[in-house]
């Protein structure tokens, strides 16, 4: 078992306690329901939540399973409950204010909660949360590399001897799937956005890679139908020509990477395709050396997104009205995270965050070309972790 070291998890608490005393110096306490912000600060997922007082040590409360949250946690203070009384009777008396997850807490499990902690006045946590899980430590940047070692290895590696002609998306997908597991993947890709559901990525043969989805990236798929949009469609068969595109997450101990990689089976792509390609590369790169402390967000997306011509800026990052608005996404236990290479996003860069980029423009006919790697943010601009093969890689 790879419990979350103790150093780190007080490490977070004090980075926490410090940005919401700088915050609102006013604070009295903020109470976390979801598992993966549990996990941050604990090292545990459970059915329960941690309360983080401004001038107390932290509490975990847990329903189920206090004796899994013992086994795995190396926080100090693990509490089990029986009901929300059981945390709220433990306390000196109730706060007139609380900062909670309102993006994610939903209004049911609130009410519940409130019978017990009547707060006058909840306050939104979730930016705070996002902000500080933003710069990654040295621990969370080694789990990030082990991820992005097993990326590059399978995409650049395994899959080009996986491809083979009349295999469906499916199919690749399950292969895939499997293999990645057995590298050291931790099986699941998770996304912050409401209500979203993925297991590995999109991965496309096609005009599969264009089709479009609720999905807030460039690239879609068809999926195996309307009730699972995902994984790949078992009627969509790999055919001499095809455009191969698998984008998907891969992550170590619930610290993820992001990569897209394509493939070219058995002849190569019309010469335009091709050029589009190699100019996502350079956009690649170029946005890549930018990733410096210090620089702005919004500021590298404006700067090169008015260098590209009319011509190209026609289905960048997308596909007909299926366009996104930024280059690239902070990255980590969610694989959307900030900050995002996009307007209005206006914090500095600090060493440590880490980003995925992904440039790309969807060709009629053909399917989505382009690429997309994980970096960190250092004081040369930003390190790739997950591998410098330009795509396009030839089958055949």
């Amino acid at each position: 078992m790879n419990k979350v070291p103790s150093g780190e998890l007080k490490s977070r608490m004090q980075r926490f306690k410090d940005y919401m005393n700088q915050q609102d110096p006013e604070w009295d306490m903020a109470v976390i329901f979801s598992k993966l912000n549990q996990y941050y600060f604990t090292g545990t997922m459970q059915d329960g939540m941690l309360i983080i007082p401004r001038d107390d040590e932290a509490i975990l409360w847990v329903r189920r399973s206090y004796r899994r949250a013992l086994d795995e946690s190396l926080l100090e203070n693990i509490q089990p409950m029986r009901s929300f009384r059981d945390a709220a009777n433990s306390l000196p008396q109730i706060p007139d204010s609380a900062y909670l997850e309102t993006e994610v807490v939903p209004l049911a499990l609130y009410q519940r909660f409130q019978k017990h902690f009547s707060f006058k006045d909840i306050l939104p946590l979730d930016m705070h949360l996002k902000t500080i899980r933003a710069v990654k430590s040295d621990y969370e940047l080694s789990l990030m590399r082990r991820a992005g070692a097993i990326h590059q290895h399978v995409f650049e590696e395994i899959i080009p001897q996986i491809l083979t002609e009349g295999m469906s998306e499916a199919d690749l997908a399950t292969q895939l799937f499997s293999v990645m597991i057995r590298e050291g993947h931790h099986g699941v890709s998770r996304f912050s956005m409401f209500d979203s559901e993925m297991v590995l990525g999109h991965i496309c043969f096609g005009e599969s890679s264009i089709y479009p989805t609720y999905f807030d990236g460039a690239s879609g798929n068809y999926g195996l139908g309307p009730a699972v949009p995902l994984i790949g469609s078992r009627e969509n068969k790999l055919r001499k020509g095809d455009l191969v595109y698998v984008d998907t997450g891969c992550g170590v101990d619930g610290y993820h990477t992001d990569k897209s990689t394509t493939y070219m089976f058995g002849q190569s792509l019309p010469d335009h395709a091709i050029e589009a390609h190699q100019q996502c590369v350079e956009i690649q790169n170029r946005v890549a050396g930018m990733l410096k402390p210090g620089a702005i967000p919004s500021e590298i997306y404006q700067t090169v997104m008015d260098d590209l011509d009319k011509d190209f800026r026609e289905n960048f990052m997308g596909f007909g009205n299926h366009q996104v608005k930024f280059l690239g996404h902070g990255i980590g236990l969610h694989i959307d995270e900030l900050p995002v290479i996009a307007r209005g996003f206006d914090m500095p860069l600090q060493e440590g965050m880490t980003f995925a980029l992904e440039p790309k423009k969807g060709i009629k006919d053909v399917g989505m070309v382009g690429i997309e790697n994980t970096f960190i943010v250092t004081s040369q601009g930003g390190e790739c972790i997950t591998g410098d093969n330009p795509g396009l890689i030839k089958v055949y």
